[in-house]
């Protein structure tokens, strides 16, 4: 077994990361930058180093600084939680060439699929659904360009081959727009991502937004945990989580599970992942894979009962799975709150101290949270505070325990989000279940 982890992440997912090392035996080393000091999983943590200053990339994203934290601590294995450096492959790289076992996927197959083009042809030859598109770069030649937009059929989706986030895409809904949608959006994503590599593909107009759990050990075995509906976006990103997906039929389930797993036995996938599709007219469309723990992952613990980050650890260590596919029961219904530290109708971050902090209880009810009460929110990393998950024998369970919940959380000294969840879970369309990943926006006027 590791004997000390490097956390090389903040927040909810540092302490999330800790809990799981310490339930194993493991020692904790906690980097944070000079804005994170008095942060609750910097206390708690065996060992701490500051690696930085308060931004970003002088701290969170310094590869020598987390690999020479590791090196002074004498720690074996890093830990880089989501977002951050989290998905790159150059950091995998290194970590593994200077000695120490990186908690996540091999660097070549960070790199496979966080190309999306190369991620999509390998998809489609472990024989998962894609979405119908170019299957390649799309530039240069302007009639083959307009060629393949007519085979697709209007209107068409271009994306950046190394985009995430939203970004990077453009749709287009006429032939004299095309062009000119091409030209800017590999403009956007050379200026974003330094690649201009675009890509074309069909635009669904009214998908939901489904992805599956998979776990996959170095022994060559592969599990899917089932999946998540992440439809209730803004703007692209993800605001209400839910686990299993309403109106799913179980067979699909199976179907697509298995084939996200048997594409992990393809590729020599290791560690937990996720496959994110759109789902639409009852088909998958397979849009990309994030080789990282989600922010989402504990719908699926309550769930299926696995704790998904205990497995990165004991995967990383080179132990074989303790599950096999049979073993894996979906009890209940399970829904995820991400709350915010910012404004709840113009969404402008709220930075600040926390005056009061009273988060919820009861039965179902779990809090995953590395604030407190005069805890400082501060302004350089991403505004969410916490996670609020309810778990019920049923959705509608889940739904009344998370309305309480959410009547009962005092956040004070800052503005939050929880107005908004509120909003949501008494919303008809999402109680009846099933809305697509447009519903939000449109609800919200955006």
């Amino acid at each position: 077994m590791i004997e000390k982890v490097v956390i090389a992440n903040r927040g909810e997912i540092a302490l999330r990361i800790q809990r799981a090392c310490r339930a194993l035996g493991i020692r904790t080393v906690a980097l944070h930058s000079e804005a994170d000091r008095e942060a609750k999983y910097v206390k708690l943590a065996d060992e701490s180093v500051c690696i930085g200053p308060a931004r970003a990339s002088d701290s969170y994203l310094n590869i020598p600084a987390v690999i020479s934290a590791a090196e002074v601590t004498d720690a074996q294995a890093i830990h880089p939680g989501y977002g951050f450096l989290s998905e790159n492959a150059d950091f995998a790289e290194r970590v593994e060439q200077s000695g120490f076992i990186f908690i996540g996927p091999k660097a070549e197959t960070i790199r496979l699929m966080g190309d999306k083009i190369s991620a999509i042809k390998a998809m489609k030859k472990a024989g998962v659904p894609c979405v119908p598109g170019s299957d390649g770069p799309v530039g240069g030649d302007d009639k083959e360009v307009h060629r393949l937009a007519a085979h697709i059929g209007y209107p068409v989706l271009i994306k950046a081959a190394a985009g995430g986030g939203g970004k990077g895409m453009r749709v287009v809904h006429t032939e004299a727009a095309l062009l000119n949608a091409l030209t800017l959006t590999k403009s956007e994503a050379k200026a974003a991502f330094g690649n201009d590599t675009v890509y074309m593909e069909k635009y669904l107009d009214n998908p939901r937004h489904i992805e599956f759990q998979v776990l996959a050990d170095t022994h060559g075995h592969a599990i899917h945990l089932g999946e998540r509906d992440c439809s209730m976006q803004r703007r692209h990103q993800k605001v209400v989580e839910e686990c299993p997906a309403p109106g799913l039929p179980e067979k699909l389930r199976h179907k697509i599970g298995e084939r996200c797993a048997e594409a992990c036995r393809k590729i020599g996938y290791r560690g937990a992942g996720t496959f994110e599709f759109l789902y639409q007219d009852g088909e998958f469309y397979f849009i990309e894979m994030n080789t990282r723990v989600q922010v989402e992952h504990p719908v699926t613990e309550m769930v299926t009962g696995v704790d998904i980050v205990r497995q990165q650890l004991l995967i990383a260590a080179g132990e074989r799975l303790a599950y096999r596919q049979k073993d894996i029961v979906w009890r209940g219904h399970a829904i995820e709150c991400r709350i915010n530290a910012e404004d709840p109708k113009n969404f402008i971050p709220s930075p600040g101290r926390i005056t009061a902090w009273h988060p919820p209880g009861g039965p179902g009810i779990r809090v995953d949270s590395h604030v407190y009460t005069n805890y400082f929110v501060p302004p350089y990393y991403d505004s969410m505070i916490g996670k609020l998950i309810a778990y019920g024998d049923t959705r509608e369970m889940a739904l009344a325990r998370m309305r309480i919940a959410l009547s009962e959380m005092v956040v004070e000294g800052i503005k939050t989000n929880i107005h908004l969840h509120q909003d949501i879970m008494n919303d008809a369309a999402f109680i009846r279940g099933g809305v697509n990943i447009h519903y939000l926006q449109k609800k919200l006027g955006l």
